[in-house]
């Protein structure tokens, strides 16, 4: 342990341009606790050689892409988490996707690229599936909804920069919950004509979450880009939001489409 005025002495003759080791001599501490000190001095300045300083909207006032955004927050409320670090390290953010969907993948990493530029994502394999995660210390600023426990288990409601962005992109925050929390089926049935049973084909969406007001955020966005659903709880505590209607599958066939 040093004195801080060693430490602030040593800092000042850093920052004027002295080396190392002529700080040390001059302040009697060893040449590591120099660098050590000069080191932390430049990460709180952000200027470390070859480092850029974490995207932020609020903190740093960087630039969104909001349509981006939007179907971030979409793939994050589905089926996303963000963990808080134990110690020193920055948060994560990790979107799950199952192996079968290699282009939702893709698009996962390019959103997260989008979003925040300054951070370099990364895909963690877990049996099946992967989590495409990025790291950064300002992920609760983009994501005020993170919280302790399960999401489900606390309120979700969107902060008024977060609703204007929906407002304004609606289809991207639908395409989101539905490719992390949704799927598009093929629901056929039978029926006896003249003596001859027919099969008939028609394609359905379906989103699921046990949250209450995870649905009523995708139903309400539903309801304001004109699709049709109908919504029954499930064994579990879940609801399973169902759009059948043949010109509100049309809809979300132009706006978000299957897995891929």
């Amino acid at each position: 342990m040093h004195d801080l005025s060693v430490r602030q002495h040593a800092v000042s003759l850093l920052r004027n341009g002295c080396r190392n080791v002529e700080v040390a001599e001059r302040c009697g501490v060893p040449v590591g606790t120099v660098a050590r000190w000069k080191h932390a001095d430049l990460s709180r300045r952000h200027a470390l050689p070859g480092r850029r300083p974490s995207t932020c909207l609020h903190c740093h006032g960087d630039p969104l892409d909001r349509s981006a955004y939007s179907y971030l927050l979409g793939l994050y409320l589905g089926d996303g988490y963000i963990v808080q670090p134990r110690q020193h390290r920055a948060h994560s953010l990790a979107i799950t996707c199952d192996d079968k969907w290699p282009g939702l993948m893709n698009e996962v990493e390019h959103t997260i690229r989008l979003v925040l530029p300054n951070n370099t994502p990364c895909r963690v394999s877990r049996g099946g599936c992967h989590d495409v995660k990025v790291y950064s210390k300002h992920l609760p600023c983009y994501f005020p909804q993170h919280g302790p426990g399960k999401k489900h288990e606390r309120p979700i409601v969107l902060a008024p920069w977060q609703q204007e962005i929906v407002t304004a992109h609606p289809w991207r925050l639908v395409r989101g919950l539905i490719h992390s929390d949704g799927c598009r089926i093929t629901n056929w049935a039978t029926r006896t004509v003249a003596g001859a049973t027919r099969r008939h084909e028609y394609p359905r969406y379906f989103f699921t979450n046990t949250s209450a007001d995870i649905v009523r955020l995708f139903t309400d966005t539903l309801d304001a880009v004109g699709v049709e659903w109908k919504a029954c709880r499930r064994a579990g505590g879940a609801v399973n939001v169902s759009v059948a209607r043949r010109a509100s599958v049309a809809l979300l066939d132009e706006h978000v489409g299957a897995k891929w």
